[in-house]
């Protein structure tokens, strides 16, 4: 067999006749005398996902990232069962396929599924196209996918067992603050400062907020749209999905949605002015919409945009301890200062909000 690949360092590391061994294993129509197309897809920031395609066929694997990996973070095994569970309930995800969890077989646990046709966008150029029409209901759509999402019965889907919600918020903050003691770089005390006071916040809060099940990354790249109709065609990315506050959601929407005024976080290189556009609802109507559609109470959700914040900063401030020890793939592997900036700029954006207009912190 000879594999092809783009000549990515990434696809060169998939042991691609194992891999092909394995899927005929599992009954999988791959022909392993033929050749097999690599691509690696989305940004490569955090898993890695690659599409194979043979003939007319194709398939996507996801695997953790390379290096420096969070402790409970990346779990594929995780991510294939609420996969499977929501395709089951008929929400929008790709087919989930197999799950290996046999890490000698590409050198990690992995998933494979479907592959969807569609738009990925995460940047201002993907979305420049859009008109001020199309953005608004591409708006409207991703706000509607995610209320349906948290209106979804867990126990039907068979996933009643993902997570605690009691106390999530609360645990949320301390597993957060654990990783970010194991992923810093360097002594930043904002961050240590950050989460004390969101201690202080969180324990203000009643012990029976509502619950649903969580994506845990909810942001326009996580979604394949059609670009005909501009629906979305598959939510993706669901390995820290769980049972827990459905404004999380919506908070980290909130912050990955820029807007044209905005100064700290155009310092981000993860949003790159993507919803900058005319047409483009700005943050107060994306949460005004969200309360609408989904009759949700949204008064905590100040608390929850600093939680997001100082969620999102870790998760940069990890990305660059891989970019450090050279071990990260796709286009972060030169990104080491940039991550740092982005780092500091969340855990200023995080405590601003907790000290006034959370939405209007996010603009600033």
């Amino acid at each position: 067999m000879a594999p092809s690949s783009s000549g990515d360092s990434a696809t060169d590391r998939l042991d691609i006749e194992r891999l092909s061994r394995w899927m005929l294993d599992q009954g999988l129509p791959i022909d392993p005398t033929r050749p097999i197309d690599i691509e690696l897809l989305a940004r490569g920031r955090s898993n890695v996902t690659y599409r194979l395609h043979q003939d007319e066929r194709d398939w996507v694997v996801r695997r953790p990232p390379f290096g420096h990996v969070m402790p409970s973070a990346h779990d594929m095994s995780r991510e294939f069962r609420v996969i499977s569970g929501m395709y089951a309930g008929g929400f929008a995800v790709p087919t989930p396929i197999a799950l290996c969890e046999d890490p000698e077989v590409i050198g990690a646990v992995f998933h494979l599924m479907g592959y969807v046709p569609g738009l990925v966008m995460g940047s201002k150029a993907e979305t420049a196209h859009l008109s001020p029409q199309q953005a608004r209901e591409l708006s409207l759509e991703l706000v509607g996918t995610l209320a349906r999402l948290h209106g979804i019965d867990a126990e039907a889907v068979g996933l009643g067992d993902l997570g605690r919600p009691e106390g999530f918020l609360q645990r949320q903050a301390k597993r957060w603050r654990q990783q970010w003691e194991l992923s810093q770089t360097r002594d930043q005390p904002l961050a240590i400062a950050l989460v004390d006071r969101l201690d202080e916040r969180l324990a203000e809060l009643p012990d029976n907020l509502p619950w649903s099940v969580v994506h845990g990354d909810y942001r326009l790249d996580n979604c394949i749209v059609d670009p005909e109709s501009m629906k979305i065609a598959a939510v993706v990315d669901w390995e820290m999905s769980t049972l827990g506050d459905p404004l999380t959601d919506l908070a980290l929407l909130c912050v990955y949605w820029t807007r044209s005024g905005d100064r700290r976080l155009k310092q981000l290189p993860v949003v790159d002015g993507v919803t900058d556009h005319e047409g483009f609802l700005n943050r107060h109507e994306l949460v005004e919409e969200y309360s609408r559609i989904s009759g949700r109470d949204v008064s905590h959700l100040d608390v929850c945009i600093s939680l997001s914040c100082f969620k999102l900063a870790v998760i940069l401030e990890s990305i660059r301890k891989r970019i450090l020890a050279g071990a990260q793939v796709g286009a972060a592997a030169d990104q080491a200062d940039a991550m740092g900036q982005a780092t500091d700029v969340l855990l200023e954006v995080g405590m601003a909000a907790l000290e006034g207009d959370a939405l209007e912190a996010l603009g600033s």
